[in-house]
């Protein structure tokens, strides 16, 4: 546990202490900037009663930009797996008139 680095990350005007492992804290700093981010950007967009509505729908943003990349890889995944099983079926076509 000693090699964990202890950082200091502030979301929507509070401090977070963590032990982190050195290999998460260039992602954690950058996601908590995204966060600082978008928190900004729906204060200024949207009449915001307080800092948990803010975070409620900031979590929901996310939340769906995650299922919808989820979405599209499944669909990606379909597509490619179609396109596979019709190059095989043209091997195999073009194998058995050998």
């Amino acid at each position: 546990m000693s090699d964990l680095l202890k950082i200091k990350l502030t979301i929507a005007d509070r401090v977070y202490p963590l032990s982190v492992a050195p290999e998460q804290e260039e992602a954690l700093r950058l996601s908590a900037k995204k966060i600082e981010a978008m928190i900004k950007q729906l204060e200024q967009n949207y009449a915001v009663r307080d800092k948990q509505d803010v975070l409620a729908m900031c979590a929901l943003q996310f939340a769906t930009q995650l299922e919808q990349s989820r979405k599209n890889e499944k669909e990606s995944t379909a597509i490619d797996n179609a396109t596979l099983n019709h190059l095989n079926a043209m091997i195999d076509e073009h194998m058995a008139s050998f």
